[in-house]
């Protein structure tokens, strides 16, 4: 019988190796980078010596050539210890290094992929911006051809690893801007490097409630020029390669949850045994019991749904919409819900940062806003579900 979570060997060595990692390398390091709202940039790099920076990419650019499972497993790793690192390795690895093979040229994948394979060089992609989000089409970033370069105008906000410190931009970058006036053509992608004139970092955001470890910016391009030759595919393709592309986005949010959930449970499953109360373990109390079941439950749910979209989506083409927004709609309030669980079940413990799950609390949050609020799932599935007169 297929193991649905590991369904090859090379899947469940690759989770073995990150497993691993996550725990002689990400784990002790966690609460440190949280509380300092630091990006390891070290550790990071550390993951392109695993490979998995290009995981879903083919060998012969310096990726894995692996599957969306094995994304959405090296990610469920990764959150079990630290959501913050894992949300700027979701950023480069599936929202810039992904979705660059899957539109790009073999000029253009040669040209950037290795490194950004190795992590020589530090990716992300640039959509939502100080006044759009959801509402994609209402960007105002502009790009307005001039001989043989594109010059764009314009602010995105909410980048991770739009900085990579304090002070300095990240390497490299998918920018979605405006090169027409309306409808599902108006939209182009382009790749802008750090160093190009007219590009800037315009701030790093801090206080953020969670998701510290990962670097989160305002970028800027003023009359910032980048040569024609850096257009992703054909001008007004934009819109196809962002619907796909959110397709794996939303499932890996998806995956970062589940590690999530798994870890809160072993947190306050743990602590239920070792605890006392009047006399005995407070597992035996039947209100502790119902909030160790119900969130065993809740993961394993989410968890089969992620791991059935995986094993069916296809990395090359879209039409997976309908399940990559159900898994994260599911899962991400689970992730939430469970770290809330176990936050009540270890009481003061739970409230501050020895036992992890106020962290995890504080990091689940972010799923149910970024990568697609809840209430665009909500309406993306129900308006999905009015083109089926009946359910498989």
């Amino acid at each position: 019988m297929t193991d649905l979570f590991n369904p090859t060997e090379e899947h469940a060595a690759l989770r073995r190796t990150i497993r691993d990692f996550v725990e002689r390398e990400v784990d002790p390091q966690a609460a440190a980078h949280d509380r300092s709202e630091s990006f390891n940039v070290d550790l990071f790099r550390k993951l392109g010596e695993l490979g998995v920076l290009g995981v879903t990419v083919p060998e012969r650019f310096g990726g894995a050539g692996m599957d969306a499972v094995a994304a959405v497993l090296v990610h469920e790793e990764l959150s079990a210890a630290d959501p913050g690192f894992t949300l700027a390795y979701l950023a480069h690895s599936m929202l810039f290094v992904n979705n660059f093979y899957q539109n790009a040229s073999d000029a253009q994948r040669a040209r950037f992929l290795p490194d950004a394979c190795s992590g020589k060089k530090i990716g992300g992609m640039c959509m939502s911006e100080p006044s759009v989000g959801t509402d994609v089409l209402g960007m105002r970033t502009t790009a307005a051809r001039k001989g043989d370069a594109y010059v764009l105008n314009g602010a995105k906000m909410w980048i991770t690893n739009g900085a990579v410190s304090d002070t300095e931009l990240g390497d490299i970058f998918l920018v979605y801007a405006r090169t027409g006036d309306t409808g599902t053509r108006a939209l182009s992608l382009f790749l802008v490097e750090k160093g190009s004139p007219g590009f800037r970092l315009g701030q790093k955001l801090k206080d953020k409630l969670g998701m510290r470890a990962s670097t989160t910016a305002e970028l800027v391009f003023d009359q910032c020029e980048v040569p024609a030759e850096n257009r992703i595919g054909e001008e007004g393709d934009a819109i196809l390669h962002m619907m796909r592309n959110l397709e794996i986005e939303r499932l890996t949010l998806a995956a970062m949850s589940l590690g999530i959930a798994r870890r809160s449970i072993e947190i306050m499953n743990r602590y239920a045994s070792e605890r006392h109360a009047f006399g005995q373990p407070i597992r035996d109390f039947g209100q502790i019991q119902s909030h160790i079941a119900t969130s065993y439950a809740s993961w394993m749910a989410g968890r089969a749904y992620v791991y059935e979209t995986a094993a069916h989506l296809s990395l090359e083409k879209g039409g997976h919409r309908i399940d990559s927004d159900g898994v994260k709609l599911f899962c991400s309030t689970m992730a939430k819900d469970v770290a809330d669980r176990a936050i009540q079940v270890l009481g003061g413990y739970g409230y501050v940062g020895e036992y992890q799950v106020e962290r995890l609390w504080r990091d689940a949050k972010l799923l149910e806003i970024g990568g697609g609020t809840i209430e665009a799932h909500q309406k993306n599935i129900a308006r999905d579900l009015a083109r089926h007169a009946r359910l498989e």
